[in-house]
């Protein structure tokens, strides 16, 4: 089951930011998401949808090959083309894949003028290293909704608020930094390390 975090920013260029960060993390195999839009609302009566796939564009491009090949199948594909690049960009118009356009727009509502939200739909992730990288927008942003139980979604609110990320999401270690065993003294830089003797 997928887990729905929404975070709010105050300006747009973070909303977009975080985005990027996470598609980042997606090709390198850290998480996995269904959808990641960003929501903007350049004025008080204008709410945007910033989708990662133009659906309408894809459907166009698909329906104008299947056109084109029926075309050709009736010796007419010019017109299968056009007809399939219509019929295609109506179907990808109507498509709606992820989040609930309208739920977006309805949470989009409550950012205010010049802010940002990022709707984020986690199948699932390798959570200690996706935490490590999402610090640096912590005390930039807050969690506006999340289908997270209540507790932990309380406990992601005061991680934004500058607790810790790890212990928020029931991962403390992820919160530890890497240190050296207190068994072992370091090495000093450009020093060979004696073998230890039994």
């Amino acid at each position: 089951m997928s887990d729905l975090l929404v975070i709010a920013f105050d300006d747009e260029a973070t909303g977009f930011e975080l985005r990027s960060e996470l598609v980042k993390m997606q090709k390198e195999y850290l998480i996995q998401l269904e959808d990641a839009v960003v929501v903007t609302r350049p004025t008080a009566d204008d709410i945007q949808l910033h989708q990662p796939v133009n659906l309408t564009a894809a459907g166009a491009v698909g329906g104008g090959f299947w056109g084109t090949l029926v075309g050709l199948l009736f010796l007419n594909p010019l017109i299968g083309a056009a007809v399939g690049a219509a019929s295609g960009a109506i179907a990808g118009r109507l498509t709606d894949i992820g989040i609930n356009d309208d739920f977006m727009r309805e949470i989009g509502r409550s950012i205010p003028p010049n802010g940002s939200a990022v709707f984020i739909l986690v199948r699932k992730m390798t959570a200690d290293k996706v935490l490590a990288r999402l610090e640096g927008f912590q005390l930039r942003g807050r969690v506006l909704q999340s289908s997270l139980p209540d507790e932990q979604e309380q406990k992601l609110r005061e991680a934004f608020a500058g607790g810790k990320l790890g212990s928020a999401m029931g991962i403390p270690q992820a919160d530890a930094p890497a240190s050296v065993p207190a068994t072992q003294p370091a090495a000093q830089p450009g020093s060979i390390a004696a073998p230890e003797t039994p």
